[in-house]
């Protein structure tokens, strides 16, 4: 636990509590119940763990509206329930980072409630009000990622309120300094409690143009880079004036500053804007705002060598000195084993899905692992009537929501995956039973060992963690680079495809043997059967 550089390179198991363990019972994912399976996530060989939110809430958008930022809800336990959570966690040298959900709260959060009532009380400018226009419409035309206006009228006050998310999520006003402070203080709350991190939601969306100006349209035929359906509205926008501002990055300094008096801790944020890599860079540069960031960019559903190509060429080109922490999976988009290998068979999804985990994990950054990624799970099937998900509602069935990749984690092939004694918030998928962790641990080949092997190969390979990488052009659907350390430069070799490819490579190479894929150099080629890799130290 003394490398405070763990983060650099390391690999951060995403936890989504309401569904990786059920301990009491009530069909809901708890802190105990994630405590009781931190020697699996150990086993895996990943540096630390990111818990979504636990904290009390009433749970409109599952935990991402908070109430109270210094509370516990009961769903998951007690604030012991977490303290004996993060010792268990730094026993078996795992580090802990949390979800805050800075940018806004619930509506129920005791901040709003005071500040909705009239317009001077001693929060009155915590949160964003603005007047209607003369004839009674929203002050601009801000959409909400969830569908509609992002703004909301409120009778005390005669005023709308902004909302990027759900109504019931106010917006604060970070331009509000004693905002600022209030949740420096709160951050700095978990960090006296041992919590080693943060990962920030919706990093880029503190701060909003005071002028409230409109957001211009896309433009015919322009991208919608943003991480939302292109049936949604929202993506019509460029947003350029309700996120993204230039203050946030004094707030960014603001809580590195804090991090830095707690060696080892670390944030990362996530990123969902027009320009992602240009804002991943612009947030991680320098020393001095966040260690990480991630974007969308792999969290979307182009998958070419191409496109993977021209993300790593984009990012390079505008990065420095920034740090990446890439992400294939997480709670908020479809699973990477159904979103870039949904046409494939089982047995061809399972060596797919092998290797691009590997591709993620020999990219020039740090890497966040989703629960159940380890096993290849596909994204579940969950029927109209069992929905939870409050973006998926409104938006069935062109676009299902969150609720698939939501599902709870399986541990067993028995009823209810082992996650629960009684029927869970969300349904089980049948198919996920026969990828169950007893199921795959009793098998020597299976996806969980063999992301096991890698993960704990990779520790050993410095260039990997914290080398630079360069892309070798005109490698046609091979994906090469080189990843270079003064100890260490390894060739990397990847084939997403189903068909053998071959590179001309001349030059000394040294095949690495432990990682688990066939690739190999045979007369100055590189041969890459389907779905394999190759490592070798040139």
């Amino acid at each position: 636990m003394q490398n405070n550089d763990w983060w650099k390179g390391g690999v951060i198991y995403q936890i989504y509590p309401r569904s990786f363990m059920d301990s009491n019972g009530d069909g809901i994912g708890d802190l105990p119940g994630i405590t009781a399976k931190l020697d699996y996530v150990a086993s895996l060989g990943v540096d630390g763990i990111w818990l979504s939110p636990f904290f009390t809430s009433p749970m409109k958008d599952f935990g991402y509206d908070v109430s109270d930022y210094r509370g516990v809800d009961p769903l998951f336990g007690t604030l012991d329930d977490f303290r004996a959570l993060v010792a268990k966690a730094h026993e078996l040298g795992l580090r802990v980072t949390i979800d805050q959900v800075l940018s806004h709260t619930a509506d129920v959060h005791p901040w709003f409630r005071e500040s909705r009532q009239n317009r001077d009380n001693a929060k009155a400018d915590w949160y964003v009000w603005a007047d209607p226009k003369p004839d009674g419409t929203p002050p601009n035309n801000w959409l909400s990622i969830f569908g509609g206006s992002a703004w909301t009228f409120d009778s005390r006050r005669q005023q709308y309120y902004l909302h990027n998310f759900l109504t019931s999520q106010p917006d604060l006003n970070f331009h509000n300094p004693d905002v600022r402070q209030a949740q420096l203080d709160n951050m700095r709350f978990w960090l006296d409690l041992g919590v080693n991190g943060f990962r920030l939601d919706t990093v880029n969306f503190y701060f909003h143009n005071a002028a409230l100006t409109d957001n211009p349209p896309v433009p015919q035929g322009g991208a919608k880079t943003l991480g939302a359906p292109a049936t949604n509205p929202y993506t019509w926008q460029r947003h350029v004036h309700d996120l993204s501002q230039p203050e946030n990055l004094l707030f960014l300094q603001d809580i590195r500053r804090l991090l830095d008096e707690y060696p080892g801790a670390t944030s990362v944020g996530e990123i969902g804007d027009d320009n992602p890599l240009e804002r991943m860079a612009e947030y991680t540069s320098g020393n001095d705002k966040l260690h990480m960031a991630y974007t969308f960019d792999l969290l979307n559903t182009p998958r070419s060598p191409e496109y993977i190509r021209e993300v790593i060429e984009r990012f390079r080109s505008i990065a420095g000195d920034a740090w990446p922490c890439w992400a294939l999976s997480n709670h908020d988009v479809v699973r990477s084993a159904t979103r870039w290998g949904a046409e494939k068979g089982a047995e061809e999804g399972a060596d797919y899905a092998k290797v691009i985990l590997a591709m993620q994990m020999a990219l020039r950054g740090s890497v966040c692992l989703y629960q159940g990624e380890e096993l290849g799970l596909p994204e579940a099937e969950v029927p109209f009537e069992r929905i939870q998900d409050p973006y998926g509602i409104p938006f069935w069935p062109e676009f299902k929501g969150r609720d698939g990749c939501r599902t709870p984690m399986v541990w067993q092939q028995a009823p209810q995956g082992g996650f629960s004694e009684v029927e869970p918030w969300l349904p089980v998928d049948e198919r996920h039973l026969a990828l169950s962790v007893a199921q795959q641990e009793a098998s020597e080949d299976s996806m969980l060992q063999a992301m096991r092997r890698f993960i704990c190969w990779r520790r050993e390979q410095p260039a990997l963690l914290k080398g630079d990488l360069e892309l070798l052009q005109n490698t046609g659907e091979m994906l090469c680079w080189i990843r270079r350390t003064p100890e260490q430069a390894l060739l990397v070799a990847i084939n997403l495809t189903s068909s053998e490819l071959t590179q001309p490579y001349t030059g000394p190479v040294t095949l690495l043997q432990g990682h688990g894929f066939s690739g190999t150099v045979v007369n100055e080629q590189i041969v890459l059967p389907p779905y394999q890799a190759l490592f070798a130290e040139i």
